[in-house]
């Protein structure tokens, strides 16, 4: 078998296992040169050779994982966010491309606040995804991050190192001992647990704690909201993601904590997810 016929095998078993036309093109040619341990214009550059026993024992070993359900980035290891690529494990949360919409809104808030050198705060920090992208973006900033997970924390410190930026990452809960912030932006579990009845397969191989946050799916957001309106410096700002279902709820009782010029944005599909503050 080549490379080029292992393409067409991998495409397959996608397109049976009902992935879409597309998505299974994307995911095979992803699967290929990570086995191959390539980059995308060296596979097509060698797309005649014979593939090896050793990447069809890993190409094997992936589409079970896959076909399984399990997400891909897992499955290699890997995803790319804001144009950052972090390695991923399992028992961290897959960063998702609404994600990136938080990132770009905190930038904004950034600009506006006009601090030479912002403490930003990035709550519950999972790979590090949003404290890097942060970081990468705004050198001058001290990128600050806390996560309740030892297996986070070391991923996040990992990630870190691999990209040479500077963040601070602790084993904390919400804003743990960090005050005077000109910033805090979190990505944090808002899913009411109800919903995990019909949720995608794909989010059963992810951790409960960083999907799922009580009846209302505010069990998180709602005391960060807190602790953020002290930890906060006056005129800080706070930037979350949010379901569209229980942002609005959460809005209310921000301005309830004193919390001004309100926003809630809506991500690229037009659902209302950011909702964006500044402390009083």
């Amino acid at each position: 078998m080549t490379r080029r016929q292992a393409l067409v095998w991998i495409r397959a078993r996608l397109a049976e296992a009902g992935f879409s036309p597309a998505q299974a093109e994307a995911e095979s040619r992803q699967l290929l040169a990570w086995a191959l341990k390539v980059e995308g214009p060296e596979l097509w550059l060698g797309a005649n050779l014979p593939l090896e026993p050793a990447p069809r024992e890993r190409i094997e070993a992936a589409l079970a994982r896959r076909l399984a359900g399990e997400p891909l980035q897992l499955v290699l290891g890997s995803a790319v966010f804001y144009g950052l690529e972090l390695a991923l494990e399992p028992g961290v949360l897959v960063p998702r491309p609404e994600t990136e919409g938080l990132v770009e809104r905190a930038l904004a808030l950034l600009d506006d606040l006009g601090a030479p050198n912002p403490r930003v705060l990035d709550v519950g920090t999972g790979s590090g995804a949003i404290a890097l992208a942060l970081k990468h973006a705004r050198p001058a900033a001290r990128l600050l991050a806390t996560d309740t997970s030892p297996v986070a924390v070391r991923l996040a410190r990992e990630n870190a190192r691999r990209l040479g930026l500077e963040i601070e990452v602790r084993q904390a809960s919400l804003t743990g001992p960090y005050r005077e912030l000109d910033l805090i932006v979190a990505n944090p579990p808002y899913l009411p647990t109800g919903y995990r009845a019909r949720a995608p397969r794909e989010l059963a191989w992810e951790p409960d704690d960083a999907l799922y946050a009580g009846p209302d799916g505010l069990a998180v957001a709602r005391p960060l909201a807190h602790r953020a309106a002290h930890a906060l410096r006056p005129g800080g700002a706070l930037a979350l993601e949010l379901d569209p279902g229980n942002v609005a709820l959460l809005a209310e009782e921000a301005e309830r904590l004193g919390f001004r010029e309100l926003r809630i944005e809506a991500d690229l599909s037009g659902r209302p997810r950011y909702l964006l503050a500044r402390r009083g």
